[in-house]
């Protein structure tokens, strides 16, 4: 009888517990989403609507009006395009040349990996600022040049520890096989030590492209003065600026003062638009490398 109702205790305690996680969970779920969610629905209502307030999980009244004019001048297609091109290039380039320096360093037979690995920890912790970080660009000519995205992020620290620390987990025995049969250092790194290190790859790639997409900072430091090589951040921050102009000032500022049937655009529909336009590549990119990411970001941060 004892044992009896200590199992229905113990399964009562299950129960209420596991309701209690369901309803926590869904809580934080709802919390993070919902920010969200409401961005859209203020995305595809009405402008002149959306300033009464009130929209919570779908539009009032659905517009593409504030769509239209964030697409409607052809300066948008460049720029998406060239946020497209440096997320791609940068993230490809970081990856490889930081997983290769990564290798290297993570070789005992190295005999410069310590103090290599130390300046380059140093540089997370110590930066020159601003001005001599712009005084350097442009004596090394990258500034109102494409490369300016490149180049800076040939290799990250944060990201040389993490994939080193993941290299060190892999068996010296498969390193010394190959090398054994022939295989040079190179053709190891590229044969094996890719393959085997994809799961924390993907993860830095994923680190890399979010950050290289979402940059705008580097183009008003070093390439606002060239349209041409406008980022997409750079070029949707411009817009909600003219938006938010638009709203205190009567003149027209640009394609931002457009106006149609369904009313002028307003800073609050334009930021929404905004957001949903920059957000919606890494949401659809994402899902596809989730495995990866958890794998990869749980065994290159952790060294038994």
């Amino acid at each position: 009888m004892t044992r009896t109702n200590t199992w229905t205790a113990s399964k009562i305690e299950e129960t209420v517990f596991n309701f209690l996680l369901i309803v926590i969970m869904t809580s934080i779920i709802i919390c993070t989403l919902y920010p969200f969610w409401n961005t859209i629905a203020v995305s595809f209502n009405q402008a002149t609507d959306t300033i009464r307030g009130g929209i919570t999980f779908w539009p009032r009244i659905f517009s593409l009006q504030n769509y239209r004019i964030v697409f409607a001048t052809g300066t948008i297609y460049n720029a998406f395009f060239i946020s497209v091109c440096r997320t791609v290039i940068n993230t490809i380039v970081n990856v490889f040349f930081t997983s290769m320096l990564a290798f290297a360093l993570s070789r005992k037979e190295y005999v410069l990996r310590k103090p290599l690995t130390l300046i380059l920890i140093l540089s997370m912790y110590v930066n020159a600022g601003l001005i001599p970080n712009y005084f350097l660009m442009r004596s090394l000519h990258l500034t109102n040049s494409f490369l300016v995205y490149i180049v800076p992020g040939i290799v990250n620290a944060f990201n040389f520890v993490v994939i080193r620390t993941y290299m060190r987990t892999l068996p010296d025995s498969i390193i010394e096989s190959a090398r054994i049969d022939g295989c040079g250092d190179f053709w190891i790194f590229i044969r094996i030590i890719l393959p085997l290190c994809l799961p924390v790859l993907a993860t830095i790639a994923l680190f890399v492209a979010v950050e290289s997409w979402n940059a705008w900072f580097d183009t008003l430091i070093y390439n606002s003065g060239e349209a041409r090589l406008h980022s997409l951040q750079y070029k949707l921050m411009e817009y909600i600026q003219s938006s938010q102009s638009q709203a205190k000032s009567a003149s027209d500022v640009g394609a931002m003062s457009m106006q149609s049937s369904a009313g002028m655009v307003t800073p609050v529909s334009i930021r929404a638009a905004v957001t949903v336009i920059a957000a919606l590549p890494i949401l659809v990119v994402y899902p596809f490398m989730q495995r990866y990411f958890v794998v990869g970001l749980n065994v290159g941060s952790v060294k038994e």
